[in-house]
């Protein structure tokens, strides 16, 4: 069996053509941009003939199985409702949405149509996340006490709707790998604001704050999870990363790609030490690509790769953004339909690591109050 995919945004959706193109599971790929130049460019970059203007003219199009969207944040919740009710498989860039009443929408979606949904959640994908995890599965972390993640980048000159965007609110990269490894969901959060919005980078959103963080206790696990999330004013290059600790072991990761992680090791007790409590050893990991599973063809996309264009322009070095999980996200959205199953971070699970940073956001607002998360 195989399928028919289309793609609806050509701006980061650019990143996701060549995979599908060559899954052996993808028969057809088409794509889907507004913009008539940005539609013509790179349709002709990557050879597709099957080109659309408007979201509307795939669902009614009975030939395509499924739709990847990656348009504006503003537009998930609406095309992946619309994507569902047509009928179609959905997976959506994050976060799900921005308010709860959304996230219950697209779940209501997904359970009516019967059809698969997919949040597109790249940070437990990536060789980082996937070396932690392997390690804390074999308990060499031990007994998990605490989490940090982070997520701080500079949104001055993106399109205006990013304007006074509440950070919070794309808490998925920075969060679901605590979620992820712990297989929890968070009960309430405490969050705070920090600095204030110069007037030009409010927008409409109401948002005063440049920072955010926040404090997250989970359903099933005594694991602390600290979150920080920060998209103006922040003088610091672009990092998405995360630290846990645990008593046998603690992985710290910079974020930055391709940068070592650090792992700390508890040392048995009784090592000799002039100084008082535990020593422990430092080693510095450079986590492997693990592509066991992988599609052969899709194996070149987990680290940077040659792009041949089709439209005989020069061949260029691609990027394998995100720590190389890209391949990994596609294959498993692929996949789930192919196997008839649910893939794994489905619509329930999407709405349950995006509705932290929503609420959180409101205790910001609210000065640092407790809330609850709702369950999903």
């Amino acid at each position: 069996m195989s399928i028919s995919v289309a793609v609806a945004g050509l701006g980061f959706g650019e990143e996701f053509l060549a995979l599908y193109r060559d899954h052996p599971q993808v028969h057809r790929l088409g794509i889907v941009e507004p913009s008539v130049d940005r539609l013509r460019e790179v349709g002709d970059r990557h050879g597709l003939g099957d080109r659309f203007r408007h979201i509307e003219e795939v669902l009614d199009d009975d030939r395509w199985d499924a739709v990847h969207i990656l348009a504006p944040v503003a537009f998930h919740a609406a095309f992946s409702i619309a994507v569902l009710d047509a009928g179609k498989h959905c997976a959506c860039a994050v976060p799900m949405a921005t308010e709860l009443d959304d996230l219950r929408a697209v779940a209501a979606a997904q359970r009516r149509s019967g059809k698969n949904y997919m949040m597109m959640e790249t940070a437990v994908y990536g060789r980082e996340y996937r070396f932690v995890e392997r390690l804390y599965r074999a308990g060499g972390l031990g007994d998990l006490t605490f989490y940090r993640g982070y997520h701080i980048q500079n949104l001055d000159g993106f399109p205006d709707y990013w304007l006074g965007f509440p950070p919070m609110k794309y808490v998925t990269h920075a969060l679901s790998p605590l979620l992820a490894l712990t297989d929890s969901v968070a009960t309430d959060v405490v969050a705070h604001g920090a600095g204030r919005l110069s007037a030009e980078r409010i927008g409409d959103s109401g948002n005063p704050f440049p920072v955010e963080a926040g404090l997250f206790r989970l359903s099933n696990s005594d694991v602390l999870g600290n979150i920080t999330m920060s998209f103006f004013q922040t003088a610091r290059s672009y990092i998405e990363g995360f630290s846990c600790y645990g008593d046998l072991a603690s992985v710290e990761w910079s974020g930055v790609e391709g940068e070592p992680v650090y792992m700390f090791e508890t040392l048995p007790a009784g090592a000799d030490s002039p100084l008082r409590g535990r020593r422990y050893e430092r080693k510095e990991i450079v986590p492997p690509d693990a592509m066991s599973g992988l599609p052969e063809a899709l194996i070149r996309y987990v680290t940077d790769y040659e792009f041949v264009p089709q439209d005989g322009s020069r061949p260029s070095t691609r990027r394998a953004h995100h720590s190389g999980s890209h391949p990994y996200l596609v294959d498993e959205f692929v996949a789930s339909i192919v196997e008839g199953r649910t893939p794994r971070i489905d619509a329930s699970t999407a709405a349950a690591w995006t509705a932290p940073g929503i609420v959180a956001h409101e205790s910001s607002l609210q000065g640092g109050q407790r809330l609850p998360v709702p369950s999903f």
